[in-house]
């Protein structure tokens, strides 16, 4: 077959397995990961340098092989056949071409169907305020945001502007305008995109990551300025993400971010992906709901006492990731073993069971 129809046949397996990414490495064949376990295609050949390279380039246009060649890696989204999308990382290793794919379903999923608390639904109430998606990568953080932002599609009449790279979930419009801008070809960078989103009458910002000071501080302004902005970090927990909002500032700036995320906040969610007990995936989630006393802390910098807040404010909503655990343990959806490896506590959830 040729490679075209080599590199469908295996976006196939993809999606007919269920699988959430492909891996293309040379020396091993094309592998899945199913269920957060890597799983090789059966009966597959193993993978060479210049068979990876024509299945790969056999995707891309000739502007993405010339900045592929330039800056050594490239991240692009592809339609398959209109039944899947794939969001695609290109990149070198050992001076050989490889290739991440992840697969986006074309469903924007729930809240429910995402296996998350219903309370998330508050975070799309207000008209202004900053909401943070947190957690480690490939832990489904664009499928939280995309089904909070589907929400308020559905909802209420807004303008939505979304910036990414590359778009993943593509909207369907209802009560909303949504305006999709993808980095590199709807706009040059994120901080371009966010500063000249001020002049599109947003009323919803969605950003796909915030990478830099330039870019966290312009969503911090925006929600400052009256607009409801959902962004994602790669974080672990509410604690560690405020830590890291402000230190990626210089000491001198670091009051001021202080003041404005303590003043904009709303709340920040911690999501995991578990395997459970049969076979399959469910979340785990921390929820932070800026409540009075967190924005104090932030403001006087006692960020370690967050966690303790959390714990203690259960009538309010929040929820520790331990205690989210540990009702997915009860339910005998994930075993202590998995509770223990994805807690960053370990020793407490042992207390708290």
């Amino acid at each position: 077959m040729s490679k075209e129809q080599e590199i469908k046949f295996l976006l196939e397996e993809v999606v007919k397995l269920d699988a959430t990414d492909l891996h293309l490495n040379v020396g091993k064949p094309p592998v899945l990961r199913i269920n957060s376990k890597l799983v090789p295609i059966k009966e597959s050949e193993i993978l060479t340098s210049e068979h990876i390279a024509e299945l790969i380039l056999s995707l891309l246009r000739e502007d993405q092989k010339a900045k592929l060649q330039k800056e050594r890696e490239i991240d692009f989204s592809y339609n398959f056949e209109n039944r899947a999308r794939f969001r695609i990382n290109v990149y070198y290793q050992k001076g050989y071409l490889s290739a991440a794919l992840r697969l986006i379903p074309t469903k924007i999923r729930t809240i429910e169907e995402l296996h998350l608390p219903s309370s998330l639904k508050e975070f799309t109430k207000p008209s202004q305020g900053f909401v943070l998606i947190v957690g480690p990568a490939g832990h489904g953080k664009t499928s939280v945001m995309a089904a909070l932002v589907d929400i308020i599609n559905h909802t209420r009449q807004a303008h939505i502007i979304t910036i990414e790279d590359p778009i993943e979930y593509v909207f369907t419009q209802d009560k909303c305008i949504i305006s999709q801008r993808e980095v590199g070809i709807d706009t040059k960078s994120f901080h371009s995109g966010l500063r000249s989103m001020f002049r599109e009458d947003p009323d919803v910002v969605m950003i796909g990551e915030m990478r830099d000071p330039e870019s966290i501080a312009a969503a911090v302004t925006s929600a400052e300025t009256g607009h409801l902005v959902f962004a994602s970090l790669h974080t672990n927990t509410a604690a560690q993400t405020i830590d890291r909002i402000i230190d990626s500032f210089p000491p001198y700036q670091q009051n001021q971010i202080k003041v404005q995320l303590a003043a904009t906040l709303l709340g920040i969610i911690s999501r995991r992906l578990l395997p459970t007990t049969k076979a399959g995936l469910t979340s785990a989630c921390e929820i932070l709901i800026a409540n009075s006393a967190v924005r104090n802390l932030i403001r006087e910098g006692k960020t370690h006492q967050i966690d303790l807040v959390i714990e203690t404010s259960a009538d309010q909503g929040m929820v520790s990731l331990n205690k989210s655990l540990i009702e997915l343990i009860k339910r005998k959806e994930i075993s202590l073993e998995t509770a223990e490896k994805y807690s960053s506590n370990p020793l407490e959830l042992r207390n708290l069971l």
